[in-house]
């Protein structure tokens, strides 16, 4: 709590939440990234495609970010990760290397909503934006989110449902973003035709927007030792009997 504490402080006195230094971390999807915020300029690195890859890829990343940078940990006011919902391996793994860094340098951290994030990439442009992205096991986690004081704000709790079975936004004039309207394009419209347009159904959450939000919001940093993904599925897979029903191999 030493360094949670103290870094607190000083952004509290001097008005800094803009002006921090942050190293931020997305690998809730195949296409994750790592990115360095200092002082509102960020840099940002993509690992290789691919889930399976990432817990080989990640730290070099960093490592080269931080190098990049001429920055060294110690140096940062936080480490920032996207906690899901996503791929369970991809969130663990951002969670866990942030933990292991911020108790490292005695860092707070800040636990991002990935679908906030995938949300923040296009708050500058549109008000309301409904965001979704696959779930596997014909699921989809899906938010909606609506700009209040420049911040995407969630409206109500993320939610994991089939796509038939998505929430209703209010109104019409709303945004698709994500991955489920690729995966399930005819259900989403069935079900969100009337409400949205679809204006981009391969974006991915970036760990840039990761580090913008965090850096907006100093109040939520965590002590290092409260990191938690936020995995809204607690089960990965189907059971064999519910693969059998649904037309598949045991």
């Amino acid at each position: 709590m030493r360094g949670y504490n103290a870094r607190m402080g000083n952004l509290a006195n001097n008005h800094q939440a803009g002006a921090c230094s942050i190293l931020a971390i997305e690998t809730s999807c195949e296409e994750a990234s790592v990115a360095l915020w200092i002082k509102g300029e960020c840099l940002e690195q993509h690992l290789p495609r691919g889930g399976n890859t990432h817990s080989a890829s990640l730290l070099p990343a960093i490592h080269r970010l931080l190098a990049e940078a001429g920055q060294g940990l110690q140096a940062l006011d936080a480490i920032a990760f996207g906690c899901g919902p996503g791929a369970f391996t991809g969130v663990r793994l951002a969670c866990g290397v942030a933990q292991g860094l911020a108790l490292g340098a005695d860092l707070p951290v800040a636990a991002i909503s990935s679908l906030q994030a995938l949300a923040w990439s296009f708050a500058a442009e549109h008000q309301r934006l409904y965001c979704a992205v696959d779930a596997r096991m014909s699921e989809v986690y899906c938010a909606l989110f609506e700009l209040q004081e420049g911040i995407p704000q969630a409206l109500g709790e993320i939610c994991c449902v089939p796509p038939g079975s998505v929430p209703l936004p209010a109104g019409a004039g709303w945004q698709g973003i994500g991955s489920a309207f690729s995966a399930y394009a005819a259900a989403l419209d069935e079900r969100l035709g009337p409400h949205l347009t679809v204006i981009d159904a391969q974006a991915v959450p970036r760990a840039r927007s990761v580090a913008a939000l965090a850096a907006r919001a100093p109040q939520d940093w965590l002590d290092a030792a409260l990191a938690a993904p936020d995995y809204v599925r607690n089960r990965i897979a189907l059971t064999t009997a519910e693969r059998l029903a649904a037309g598949g191999r045991a």
